[in-house]
């Protein structure tokens, strides 16, 4: 008996195709539980093969302009198409303008678009997104480095749905698009600017003009954006901000910081690693009034103290990863209190590394071990006073269920449990 035929009674058998419409086989097809076995089921048969790939959502894909083509008369449904390259590799010839000209006529339903490392693209091939898929919501050109304002203002022209925008790496962008976008894409939600240097506060000003719904913004490695920008964005997406993203962006001072507390109540990730000029004074301001926060990177925060990394610890009860390093002013001490059971204080930790901070010694990691009991990972990696042996002689006991990195100077190694 093949798979789609079923016995009756009378010894004969009856095929399934011979009894069922396309649009009742479908709904058949789509109880399957697992992505992988709908996949699967398009091996059964030639039908079952069609109807599963007209009603294909996604698809990842490295092909030439032939091969969409065929594609775009198969997958006549599909919202998402990833062609994103290798970051490490480069497959020649790569996606091409040509390829983003058949995908601009051919998957007009798009809905999601993802190009990152497809260096060969140019304006050329984003200005036939913009004309030919004027319902993309989501666009990730990161790392396509030849792409420029001209571009991508011809996308923010012509696909006004516009949520989510990622441009990380994309140099030649500056503040021109940004006020396109603000112009353009009155729906965003995300935009991800890393890397891009010529971004000023002057284009985060435009944005925030237009781009009201904003919720998660990343201008990491923006060396160019400073107080002005930041505090005008604190302000204006007071409150939907739920992600900011400040990573070396080192022309920022304390008045970030204190915008970001006043305004901000429902924020939930803040990255301020390499900011080093933030006072002791500004971070502390993050543990009385961000309470929500969950995710708080403050790498070489060089003013990191005793006294506000306890606060962060004391106050942001919601806090479930933690990041330090470089702060040679924190010591044990910042953990003290953490034994607070009744008012569970830091018991919700669930990500903690430490880097290079000479004062922390094993019996600050021996508190944390002790009161954080929902650690799924631990890192400790250039602080000098917490070794392998030191953790052995201490008879620090490591929860089976947390993976453990100590980066142990005495003889080289990462230890892994």
């Amino acid at each position: 008996m093949t798979v789609n035929e079923q016995p009756i009674h009378d010894g004969e058998q009856i095929c399934i195709n011979d009894r069922l419409r396309d649009d009742e086989l479908v709904t058949v097809l789509a109880k399957l539980e697992t992505d992988k076995d709908q996949q699967v089921s398009g091996l059964v048969c030639k039908r079952w093969l069609y109807l599963q790939s007209t009603e294909r959502k996604k698809l990842c894909a490295r092909a030439g302009p032939h091969m969409l083509c065929k594609m775009a008369a198969r997958f006549t449904r599909l919202n998402e198409l990833d062609l994103s390259q290798s970051a490490s590799r480069s497959f020649y010839p790569g996606v091409s303008d040509s390829d983003l000209t058949v995908i601009a006529a051919g998957f007009t339903a798009l809905r999601i678009l993802k190009l990152q490392h497809c260096k060969g693209i140019t304006d050329d091939g984003m200005s036939a997104i913009g004309s030919g898929l004027s319902s993309l919501q989501s666009l990730d050109v990161s790392y396509c480095r030849k792409l420029t304002d001209d571009g991508l203002s011809a996308v923010t022209e012509g696909c006004h749905d516009l949520k989510i925008l990622h441009l990380a790496g994309c140099r030649l962008v500056t503040d021109r698009l940004l006020k396109s976008v603000s112009k353009n894409c009155r729906k965003l939600e995300k935009l991800g600017l890393q890397g891009c240097l010529n971004v000023t506060d002057a284009g985060l000003t435009a944005l925030v003009n237009g781009c009201k719904r904003v919720k998660h913004l990343d201008v990491n490695k923006c060396t160019n954006v400073g107080d002005l920008g930041i505090s005008t964005v604190a302000e204006a997406y007071s409150t939907n901000l739920k992600t900011l993203k400040l990573q070396d962006c080192y022309k920022l001072g304390d008045k970030s910081i204190f915008a970001v507390t006043n305004f901000c109540k429902n924020l939930e990730t803040l990255v301020i690693a390499g900011c080093r000029h933030l006072s002791n004074s500004s971070i502390r301001s993050l543990a009385v009034s961000t309470r929500n926060l969950m995710i708080l990177k403050m790498d070489f925060c060089l003013n990191v103290s005793d006294t506000s990394l306890k606060s962060i610890l004391s106050q942001c009860t919601c806090l479930e990863v933690l990041e330090i390093g470089g702060c040679e002013g924190v010591t044990d001490a910042a953990f003290e209190g953490l034994g607070n059971v009744n008012q569970g204080v830091g018991l919700g930790l669930k990500v903690l590394k430490i880097c290079n901070c000479p004062k922390i010694t094993v019996l600050g990691i021996s508190t944390v071990l002790k009161t954080c009991r929902s650690l799924e990972h631990l890192e400790v990696r250039s602080c000098p006073r917490v070794t392998k042996v030191g953790c052995a002689e201490a008879g620090l006991r490591f929860p089976e269920s947390c993976k453990i990195r100590i980066h142990d100077q005495t003889d080289n190694r990462c230890v892994i449990s």
